[in-house]
């Protein structure tokens, strides 16, 4: 869909713009997530270490966040598109359209860094091997050795003020 949207011009339209960057987001789930899940199909070996888990689980954050902010961002588009359709091309200029589709990657990069940073905050952690394919908090949050309801409230909040702002 990528290259289909590049190659052609009658699709370099604002909505075609980020209909390309969520494809973008959507492949890069799946080459975070299936390569491990297609090792664990072949190998017994099913754990993942923990250095392992926290990059699996910041990369496939920043995929979440930044694809939930940009279908907000699209949604925005459209009303542009329904609401003022005269003036569509000249309020989603292609500076706006960049800045916006920027504006997500980076969005995504720093909730997750701060998810991520609070999971690494956690004292200590019982194993360094996560015994799941797909990391994610819950997991992370069982292997620690101390109360992590400051880390589970504050995720609840992040993801609130995303949600709200969304």
């Amino acid at each position: 869909m990528i290259m289909v949207i590049q190659v052609s011009s009658q699709l370099h339209t604002p909505m075609y713009f980020f209909l390309s960057h969520l494809s973008f987001v959507d492949f890069c789930y799946s080459t975070i997530i299936v390569p491990k899940t297609l090792d664990n199909t072949i190998n017994k070996d099913k754990p993942i270490s923990f250095v392992g888990c926290i990059i699996q689980f910041y990369l496939f954050c920043t995929c979440v966040i930044t694809e939930v902010i940009l279908l907000a961002v699209m949604a925005y588009d459209r009303f542009v598109a329904i609401c003022k359709p005269l003036l569509y091309m000249v309020i989603m200029s292609q500076k706006l359209c960049v800045e916006l589709v920027s504006g997500c990657y980076l969005c995504g990069a720093v909730c997750s860094l701060i998810h991520t940073c609070l999971a690494l905050e956690i004292p200590s952690y019982r194993s360094n091997v996560v015994n799941h394919f797909f990391c994610d908090l819950p997991p992370i949050f069982t292997l620690a050795c101390s109360d992590v309801s400051i880390n589970e409230l504050l995720v609840n909040i992040v993801a609130t003020v995303i949600e709200i702002i969304t």
